[in-house]
């Protein structure tokens, strides 16, 4: 299927935030809703030109723009991005926690700072950060969260990965319950996408894995994921609320 697909899903006017918008996913996600009709404030941990990169497509949609820089790491800085955030961009319709951190590595050479710095990165970053922002999300919106599909599968040469996701879709389901009824909270499982992250997972596995492993025989993009966060995140699903959703090419079936 050729060309970019219009959504139309009555984001026109919102403002959303991208927690993790500098590349990947998260950048893909800023440009979707940029299309979509919303503002967006955008954090990066590292790569202030890859936020400004985004931040300016998103202007060219005619939109308003912010890049700022969030260390989810610390929970000091994450609360302080946080605050800097809502300050710059005003209270949210949306807010997307996509910030992610990977590394390959077996299981016994994981160590005691490898496994701290990614478990504080896709788990107790995206906590802070909620406790800073979850307040400035106005009734009515919509908080999504993006995990892995190994959060369910498990994964033996990233399982502080996998470990950490997991815990990020329990998280959701408290905060759905805690932001009820007024937010919505929802999560995103996508599987190995084409990104540089994604690119590092698919050079430890067999050649094939995609035509052997995956029921649709190919890896997600980008823009698919970020189609599928913007609509979980729309007034379209306003009655869904704790839910996980999978987008994993039939990786893993439920």
């Amino acid at each position: 299927m050729a060309g970019a697909i219009r959504l139309n899903l009555e984001l026109g006017g919102c403002t959303a935030a991208v927690v993790g918008g500098s590349s990947g996913i998260g950048a893909a996600t800023a440009r979707v809703l940029a299309e979509e009709g919303c503002d967006v404030a955008l954090t990066y941990r590292r790569s202030a030109a890859g936020a400004e990169r985004t931040a300016e497509e998103v202007r060219a949609h005619g939109r308003r723009a912010w890049a700022l820089p969030l260390d989810l790491t610390r929970p000091e800085s994450a609360r302080a991005g946080g605050t800097a955030l809502a300050a710059e961009a005003g209270d949210l319709d949306v807010l997307v926690l996509n910030a992610g951190y990977n590394v390959v590595t077996p299981f016994e050479r994981i160590s005691v700072d490898e496994w701290r710095e990614v478990l504080e990165t896709n788990l107790s970053g995206a906590f802070f950060t909620l406790q800073a922002l979850a307040p400035r999300v106005r009734p009515g919106g919509a908080i999504v969260t993006v995990a892995s599909v190994a959060a369910q599968t498990g994964a033996p040469h990233h399982m502080h990965y996998a470990a950490a996701k997991a815990g990020l879709v329990n998280l959701t389901k408290s905060m759905a319950r805690e932001l009820g009824p007024q937010v919505r909270v929802n999560c995103v499982a996508p599987g190995i996408t084409l990104t540089p992250m994604g690119q590092d997972a698919i050079d430890t596995l067999p050649e094939d894995y995609a035509t052997t492993s995956l029921l649709l025989q190919r890896y997600a993009t980008p823009q698919r994921v970020a189609q599928l966060i913007a609509l979980v995140a729309s007034p379209v699903t306003e009655y869904m609320t704790g839910a996980t959703i999978d987008m994993n090419s039939g990786r893993f079936l439920r």
